[in-house]
């Protein structure tokens, strides 16, 4: 059974052939820039890379490229769309009433238009992705695999805020997170490889990237999450601020005169370790200033790995106990450093570091010791499987 996962951001769509059969990616691509001057496709399968520079006004024109790539005679997978037996899309934002992936229907898009507010800069081009997909592959039915619904299982003491409570009725104002579908296959791949339930394990999973996040697993259901109404809430991240008393943005925007759009720009865009450091947004970047002895890089790496150790310590007691401890996203499995600090906040719980272990990059590991009371654990997450996987189920 071949399915199409199809990730489509505000100005990209990423997408992969996947044949269900032996769970095996054909072909994998990025069309990007789209709306943007030098927008193009980019695509890889076994016959080697596609590129090709093509203007991509919208994303239902990117959505019409990128088809013709997947059936291209020397690059592609297939010969014709007819090929593709289900669409998976990844929507970051299901809000309140999309608590588990779904077929597609006319009254699920008018759902997603509803709540488009939410998260408009992704929601918009989802839409957009979903009708060009039923009408390009019309034969093919289609999924929705929300980011948000694997969080539905936060308690609602947990996910409320105190904000007035006619406000979260009126304008559903409360704790959501993200990165649902990493945070789902990691913990369930995480258990599969203690040979262990998933039921029966209390994990925190640290997906740690550009955009990071943690999550309290528990039984196997998300109990807590870093990130909130939106995914600027919880670490700082690349450019984002992550956590901060919010009387900050006020008083920045009267001290700089700033409008709102200005301060969202701001804290989406100017802050994070990219704010603190005034180096860059990539981790790399930073560990190789550091070294050099930029004070300021090194601040941010601090900042960065302080706030994973305080809510590790905090989704343990959440918790009542911790069993294991998973990182995974660019810099969770790529970093051994940043591990490497982590884990050594976390000596006092009797969590021993494997350092040979550690010493390792996107690769499947226990990087913990036998005798280890908290076993630690580096597993690449793959969030398009976990799509794939949804979908097939689904159809």
């Amino acid at each position: 059974m071949l399915i199409l996962v199809v990730n489509s951001g505000s100005s990209s769509i990423k997408y992969k052939l996947m044949d269900m059969e032996r769970e095996t990616v054909l072909l994998s691509g990025l069309a990007e820039r789209i709306g943007l001057h030098g927008s193009k496709v980019k695509q890889t399968s076994d016959t080697g890379e596609l590129v090709l520079e093509q203007d991509l006004p919208d994303h239902k024109v990117a959505m019409e490229i990128v088809l013709r790539c997947i059936t291209d005679p020397q690059y592609g997978a297939i010969n014709d769309v007819s090929s593709i037996k289900a669409v998976g899309h990844r929507i970051v934002h299901g809000g309140e009433n999309f608590k588990k992936s779904m077929v597609v229907t006319d009254e699920l898009i008018q759902g997603l238009e509803e709540i488009a507010d939410l998260a408009p800069l992704h929601t918009i081009p989802h839409i957009v992705t979903i009708k060009s997909c039923r009408e390009l592959i019309s034969h093919a039915p289609q999924v929705t695999v929300f980011d948000t619904a694997f969080h539905q299982t936060i308690p609602k003491y947990a996910h409320m805020y105190g904000v007035p409570y006619e406000l979260y009725q009126k304008y559903k104002i409360r704790r959501y997170g993200f990165h649902g579908t990493s945070h789902k296959y990691v913990s369930g791949r995480a258990a599969e490889i203690l040979g262990k339930p998933l039921n029966e394990l209390k994990i925190v999973v640290c997906h740690l990237g550009n955009g990071s996040s943690i999550t309290a697993v528990g039984n196997g259901a998300s109990i807590d999450t870093s990130m909130g109404f939106t995914p600027l809430a919880g670490l700082p991240m690349g450019s984002r601020t992550g956590d901060m008393d919010p009387a900050v943005v006020p008083f920045i925007m009267e001290k700089e005169n700033l409008n709102v759009n200005e301060i969202n720009d701001l804290m989406n865009k100017k802050s994070g370790v990219l704010g603190v450091s005034g180096v860059s947004s990539d981790f790399r970047d930073l560990e190789e200033a550091a070294e050099k002895g930029h004070e300021r890089a090194e601040l941010a790496l601090s900042m960065f790995a302080y706030s994973i150790i305080k809510y590790v310590g905090a989704y343990t007691a959440a918790l009542g106990g911790l069993d294991l401890l998973v990182f995974t996203g660019g810099i969770g499995e790529n970093s051994k450093d940043m591990r490497a600090r982590v884990l050594k906040g976390l000596a006092y719980t009797g969590l021993e570091v494997d350092e040979e272990n550690n010493n390792t990059r996107g690769k499947e590991i226990i990087i913990s010791k036998p005798g280890s009371k908290i076993t630690a654990m580096v597993v690449p997450t793959n969030e398009e499987l976990m799509i794939a996987r949804e979908t097939k189920a689904l159809v």
